[in-house]
């Protein structure tokens, strides 16, 4: 893997596993720890998608994993995060562990630097042959000097010949630059700016006293942060009421959202765009009627997604109460159901994700919507997103006959696994022509 010493190697990897940039990824974690350990006991060979979703992410000997693509996801973010760290933290690592693409075994790196260049040793002067002064002189006529230069100029002329054919091959032979990107290409726009409004953790913690999402009109009123706000309908002890407010006036977000962000940045750089992430609270009305957005959490994270969801058909709704949280389908097509559950007590932690691209409120840009019902359903719509491998299928799949991507929305199925996605499936979609 490397000429560094093994034991080097797993420093390093420890040093990783106990970032912050990884700390709070218990599946990438273990993704890292697993290739690595296959490696340095010299069984590189297994290190294929078959064995590592059975060994990692508890799939069954005859899984298809051609359809169930949780490593290549994963291994996705996996190269994502080890690109922060070495950013980051591990910016003074002298040795960094990359995954190369199309690849699960590990490959170890020095950081190259620039080696101090030795001075030349000055060249031997080798002193000029004597001038025997007896010598006669010797002349050229007219004729023979001609002669003379002949070959030369017929060189000359043959090597800019050749360099005008090498010239125009390889202009002819120049790559062409790919194809835009069908969805981010729409999202990004050159020297545009992109606004990102990742969820409010903060207003989240308050639904859980008072058992209760607010509307928009009420979050942009500001009055939830206050200890008098539903105190008749939902009475508190004096300390849980105190507890309340100082987690609705906290200014939290996911580490879903945080991934979000930094990925999306990293995109729109690509593009010769930018990304301005905005709390949620600080957003106003005007902010979503022009350029484009992408708000990434359900309505309880991030109640602006009110807005956009009117013309929506995929909507989400929380029950309290019940312990529910639904995806309510406004007109089932056949053999669709009215809603999808996702129920605290459900054996199968399912939870569900939704993907939807629309206008904006005005008409004049685009809108991408990251929803969940919960933390591991919006990541499960983020990985989807950010996955090309999952999401240039379905995007070839409903593109128009002209190559462009309609306006769609998109519901994901996905497991609760200690608050992360494991594998989605696409349940239904709708497009907008």
């Amino acid at each position: 893997m490397t000429d560094w010493p093994e034991s080097a190697q797993r420093e390093l990897i420890r040093r990783i596993l106990a970032s912050p940039t990884f700390a709070r990824s218990e599946r990438l974690c273990s993704l890292l720890t697993y290739v690595c350990d296959i490696a340095f006991q010299g069984r590189e060979a297994e290190l294929n998608e078959q064995k590592i979703g059975q060994a990692v992410f508890g799939r069954s000997p005859d899984y298809d994993s051609s359809i169930d693509g949780i490593v290549r996801t994963q291994a996705s973010r996996l190269r994502q995060r080890l690109e922060m760290y070495f950013e980051q933290e591990g910016a003074e690592e002298v040795l960094r562990v990359i995954i190369p693409k199309g690849s699960y075994i590990p490959v170890f790196t020095p950081r190259h630097t620039a080696e101090p260049v030795a001075p030349l040793p000055p060249p031997h002067e080798i002193p000029p042959p004597p001038i025997d002064a007896a010598a006669p002189l010797k002349t050229w006529s007219t004729s023979s000097l001609v002669s003379s230069l002949v070959p030369w100029l017929l060189c000359a002329a043959l090597a800019i010949a050749l360099t005008a054919v090498l010239i125009r091959n390889h202009a002819t032979a120049a790559p062409a630059a790919p194809p835009p990107h069908p969805l981010w290409s729409q999202i990004f726009l050159p020297q545009q700016p992109t606004l990102e409004v990742p969820g409010d953790s903060g207003l989240v913690l308050s639904h859980t006293f008072d058992l209760r999402s607010i509307s928009l009109n009420e979050y942009l009123l500001g009055d939830y942060r206050t200890s008098t706000f539903n105190a008749s309908s939902n009475p508190l002890p004096s300390d849980m009421r105190s507890l309340r407010v100082e987690m609705a006036n906290r200014r939290y977000t996911s580490i879903v959202d945080l991934d979000a962000a930094v990925r999306l940045a990293q995109i729109a750089q690509t593009l010769h765009s930018n990304l301005q992430v905005r709390y949620s609270r600080d957003l106003r009305p005007n902010d979503l009627k022009t350029g484009n957005v992408i708000l990434v959490g359900a309505f309880e994270a991030n109640p602006w997604v009110e807005l956009l969801e009117r013309n929506m058909n995929f909507l989400l709704q929380n029950n309290y109460k019940a312990k529910v949280f639904s995806v309510i389908n406004k007109s089932p097509r056949e053999g669709e159901p009215t809603h999808w559950d996702s129920r605290l007590d459900d054996p199968q932690r399912r939870v569900y994700g939704v993907v939807a691209f629309a206008p904006n409120l005005s008409g004049n840009g685009n809108a991408l919507l990251i929803e969940g019902t919960s933390m591991a359903g919006t990541e499960s719509a983020w990985d989807f997103v950010s996955d090309d491998s999952e999401l240039l299928p379905f995007l070839k799949r409903i593109q128009r006959p002209d190559g462009k991507i309609p306006y769609f929305e998109l519901l994901l199925e996905t497991q609760n696994m200690s608050s992360s996605a494991v594998h989605s499936n696409v349940l239904a979609w709708r497009v907008t022509n």
